[in-house]
């Protein structure tokens, strides 16, 4: 997104007034959590969705609906 936008991420940083290090770590995708202000300052400063910056990518972890069966039936 930011190649597209010719945008570095100090500039992003700046115009989103977001710390670079946070920018810097969801660019390298090592951020643990985004505040939702943030996300809202990415995405009106990018002209973007969060769909469009973001991909969901469920854990390895035992799934939510298989916990539930498991529960449901006793197990």
């Amino acid at each position: 997104m930011l190649g597209r936008r010719k945008m570095t991420q100090k500039t992003l940083s700046e115009k989103a007034h977001i710390r670079p290090a946070t920018i810097s770590a969801l660019y390298h995708e090592t951020a643990k959590r985004l505040d939702i202000e943030h996300l809202n300052s990415l995405c009106t400063v990018l002209d973007c969705l969060p769909g469009d910056l973001f991909e969901f990518t469920p854990d390895e972890k035992k799934s939510t609906d298989d916990t539930l069966l498991t529960k449901s039936n006793g197990g």
